[in-house]
């Protein structure tokens, strides 16, 4: 919890400070500029590295966890968040096209109603619980569908990892909704880095209680 309000605080300072400190919005449009100069290969790059690159090298570098991903897995891991960039990219700019780029308090509310009550527990958080679990099988694809198939698998492996999300999320994309869409994915991008460490953790206790 406390890493996950330190985050949330932290982007909230931020926003504020884009809106109140002219240096600050200065520095942080010149990532308005790169995105259009990158588009959709500005998102694939950062968020495969801030959502698998980035947590993985920081397992490594414990002793505790050094062994729990190997090379394999972590290339898997960061492929996999690379595409999710190209998702919430598309995702970012569709609400946008849908609600305006406003940051009035309507239009981040439908914003944040349908990012976290529609589109995470129908498909961002399940797939990336499945994701995580066939990584942490070591690729175990048939183990992984049996465990689908098992009764009351959603309940017990994507229920808990969807109450985090709600946790770390709600505030923050509330937060994340309030600047200009072309910013939108850098700061997402942010509280990824932690949330994917939380995300691992959850989904390696369910691995351990099956294998």
């Amino acid at each position: 919890m406390i890493p996950g309000l330190v985050l949330q605080g932290a982007a909230l300072l931020l926003v504020t400070a884009y809106y109140q400190h002219e240096p600050t919005r200065a520095a942080v449009n010149h990532l308005v500029t790169w995105r259009r100069e990158f588009g959709v290969i500005f998102a694939i790059i950062s968020t495969g590295i801030f959502g698998g690159l980035l947590p993985v090298l920081y397992f490594k570098a414990r002793a505790s966890t050094r062994n729990d991903y190997t090379w394999a897995q972590a290339t898997a891991l960061t492929a996999f968040w690379a595409y999710k960039g190209f998702e919430v990219d598309l995702f970012y700019r569709l609400l946008a096209r849908l609600f305006g780029e406003g940051n009035d308090v309507w239009t981040i509310a439908r914003k944040a109603f349908v990012d976290e009550f529609i589109y995470c527990p129908l498909l961002a958080v399940p797939m990336s619980v499945l994701a995580y679990e066939w990584v942490q099988t070591r690729f175990d694809t048939a183990g992984v569908i049996a465990d689908i198939r098992t009764p009351g698998w959603i309940l017990r492996r994507v229920l808990p990892v969807l109450i985090s999300n709600l946790g770390v999320w709600l505030p923050t994309v509330c937060i994340i909704y309030s600047l200009p869409t072309g910013l939108q994915l850098p700061l997402q991008n942010l509280v990824l880095c932690f949330f994917t460490l939380l995300i691992a953790h959850q989904t390696k206790r369910a691995v351990q209680t099956v294998t």
